[in-house]
């Protein structure tokens, strides 16, 4: 447990709340003090809003959806592979009391199905590259909520010739009447007021809704924000339906009151010429993204960039080659997670002042101001060559305290591994609860500890190291998901009787590879080809197993639990024997 940063309750509250705790006061506050500014940059389109024209739009639609029903606490789906249109509902949600409910623009039929059925959002908002998805689970809903579809004009990279209409099942408002001139509804907010559902993985069971509150929001940017100034430029390439692409670099930039750039998606080859096109300054790289940025040819001209600042989540072991070839300033890192936030950090001062990001490139605070800043807010800073172990996430910010426990809820000695577990300093800070979900709200709470689902270690220099996910836990593509969720689908085929799914090292970055054991019924005449055509027609890339094996049957304890410990293994050695044999041939 980490004491070292001790501050009064009210000093806490004042900390967080110094420049507001609502991201749409955030908003409000740029657009009326620097209202020419930019603020949201679509790379797609090479369209930029300023922070005057993003905040009219936001209160019209805003306003809109209260006269048409949408009231405080209600939901708003948002089904989309534009953010553009994302943050756009996103922020009008909040200014009309609403609460963000973001989709993966993957899933379809069982996936997309679930997700709406557990929401039970009032609105959805959709696009016409997802309008037939929509339409084909239209009749697996109870109440199908109200639906405005945003028709992308002529000429947008997204816009679509033959549009299918929405199911009569849907009541439906049209985009141009949601985007009407309208006046911004009055609607008081408190911090713990819900703002988001945005969903995670889960071990044992169905997707959760995690909900989360404004302060949540508050403190989640507060802690990636304090090294940053109205001359940063954010690049975001991740999705609108996770944290980090909606309120890590979007919300972030409107509080910080600078320029977010925006792309549908990760481009090794237009990665760079994304960054000068805009003079972006900061980034999230995730490993997966690393290794195909290191890829590419090297030139002199490799560090020419504006780029001075990334957090790499997770910090991967070769962080220091990364920033060495691109001239990054600054490495940060830490742990994140939908329930929790960004809890820990670090500072990693990557190479010496002078050597990283040309001056006439730099922009942003100086790095004396940043390293001032860390230290602050009790940040530990350290040096880019001292930094070898993989893992390392810091030690805590402000407003929680952490733990690593045993089975017990006791804390572990330091070098023993254990379960990371949170602990709120402020009301607020962490998820409010997983929606509809009382047990498994009340489990992860237990002891008055959340509790992550993650191992780690403390080690003797007082930092928290990411020893494993536990549980059956996938990362891939940089997507969480469960080892249920793959069973879940792969059960849904009429041949099959028994399914066993699990993770082995991936070839990319720390990620993994998609096993999956598949018990046939009785009879059948099943084949892993047919199998691998039916993942690929109802499940997300990141979901579809990488290795599918037919055997007979599963092991399995006395109680009837399956060994997958047992599957890895037999898995392992036959890729092993593979690899072996294609080198030796």
């Amino acid at each position: 447990m980490d004491h070292s940063q001790e501050h009064t309750f009210q000093q806490l509250c004042d900390r967080l709340s110094t420049k507001g705790e609502f991201a749409v006061e955030r908003l409000d506050h740029w657009a009326a003090t620097t209202p020419e500014r930019p603020f949201f940059h679509y790379g797609e389109e090479d369209k930029t809003y300023s922070y005057r024209e993003f905040g009219l739009l936001t209160d019209a639609i805003a306003g809109n959806l209260a006269a048409n029903g949408l009231g405080k606490g209600d939901r708003l789906a948002v089904f989309t592979t534009n953010p553009l249109l994302a943050a756009l509902m996103m922020f009008a949600a909040w200014k009309a009391g609403a609460v963000y409910a973001p989709v993966n623009f993957s899933f379809k039929g069982r996936l997309l199905s679930y997700q709406l059925q557990d929401t039970a959002p009032q609105w959805l908002v959709t696009d016409p590259g997802l309008m037939p998805a929509v339409n084909a689970v239209a009749g697996q809903l109870d109440r199908p909520p109200m639906l405005t579809l945003f028709r992308p004009p002529a000429g947008a990279h997204d816009h679509v010739a033959t549009v299918e209409l929405p199911d009569a099942r849907f009541r439906q408002i049209p985009w141009e009447q949601l985007t009407a001139s309208a006046q911004r509804p009055d609607i008081s907010l408190t911090f713990d007021d819900a703002a988001n559902i945005v969903y995670t993985s889960g071990t044992t069971g169905p997707a959760k809704g995690v909900l989360q509150s404004h302060r949540w929001i508050a403190s989640y940017t507060y802690n990636l924000s304090w090294s940053m100034s109205p001359a940063d430029v954010i690049y975001n390439d991740l999705p609108m339906y996770h944290i980090g692409g909606a309120i890590a670099n979007v919300v972030r930039a409107a509080w910080v009151g600078c320029e977010v750039a925006v792309w549908d998606r990760f481009s090794p080859t237009a990665f760079w010429s994304r960054i000068a096109s805009r003079g972006a300054t900061t980034a999230i790289l995730l490993d997966v993204m690393m290794p195909w940025l290191m890829k590419a040819s090297a030139s002199p001209d490799d560090r020419s960039n504006t780029l001075n600042k990334v957090h790499m989540q997770p910090l991967p072991m070769h962080h220091h080659e990364v920033a060495k070839r691109f001239g990054i300033d600054i490495v940060t890192a830490g742990f994140g997670q939908t329930e929790s936030g960004s809890p820990l950090g670090l500072v990693i001062e990557e190479l010496p002042e002078g050597e990283a990001t040309p001056a006439a490139c730099y922009r942003g605070l100086p790095r004396r101001e940043i390293l001032s800043r860390a230290q602050e807010m009790g940040m530990p800073v350290l040096q880019g060559e001292q930094v070898k172990r993989k893992g390392v996430m810091g030690r805590p910010t402000p407003f929680v305290e952490v733990a690593v426990l045993d089975e017990h809820d006791c804390p572990c000695p330091v070098g023993q591994p254990g379960q990371l577990a949170i602990r709120t300093r402020l009301p607020g800070v962490l998820m409010t609860e997983y929606l509809g979900k009382p047990a498994a709200t009340v489990s992860a709470w237990r002891n008055l500890w959340f509790h992550t689902g993650d191992a780690a270690v403390l080690q003797p220099d007082g930092m928290y190291d990411f020893v494993d996910r536990l549980g059956d836990r996938i990362r891939v593509r940089g997507e969480n998901l469960s080892s249920f969720q793959v069973e879940d689908m792969l059960n849904q085929h009429p041949q099959t009787q028994m399914v066993a799914a699990f993770a082995v090292p991936g070839a990319e970055g720390d990620e993994d590879d998609i096993v999956a054991f598949v018990v046939p019924i009785d009879g059948s005449e099943l084949c892993v080809d047919e199998l691998h055509r039916f993942v690929g027609d109802t499940m997300p890339k990141y979901m579809r197993p990488k290795h599918i094996r037919l055997v007979t049957e599963l092991p399995r304890t006395p109680t009837n639990k399956v060994e997958k410990y047992k599957l890895r293994a037999v898995l392992l050695n036959e890729l092993q024997a593979s690899n072996s044999g294609q080198c030796s041939g």
